[in-house]
């Protein structure tokens, strides 16, 4: 009996931990973030470091992708976006709101799709 009880207890405990999802201290993302100039780029990755979590942030103004590191043990990729779109640029998943995309100098203001 003592054997089956703590056959059942080793089972249990290796599904449980299974089941948690890891956390990467450094993960890569690369996401599409609308912009036009060296200011887009300075207020981006500006507002990408105000995330706590975020270890490093470079876009490219060529293509538009802002390189992401981050601790996923303190913040999500969302989080960042959404910081990002605060400061009025749009990303794949979170838009800017029109009165902080008007907040936007002339030449930073890019075709909204």
């Amino acid at each position: 009996m003592k054997n089956i009880v703590l056959g059942m207890l080793l089972l249990f405990v290796a599904f449980t931990t299974q089941a948690q999802e890891k956390k990467n201290k450094n993960a890569k993302h690369n996401i599409e973030v609308n912009g036009n100039c060296e200011m887009c780029k300075k207020r981006i990755e500006k507002a990408a470091y105000s995330v706590a979590g975020v270890k490093s942030a470079d876009w490219h103004i060529d293509d538009h992708v802002l390189h992401l590191i981050i601790n996923e043990e303190k913040c999500t990729v969302t989080d960042v976006k959404k910081a990002i779109a605060k400061v009025g640029h749009d990303t794949e998943d979170v838009k800017a709101t029109k009165e902080d995309y008007d907040k936007l100098h002339g030449c930073c203001m890019y075709e909204r799709k």
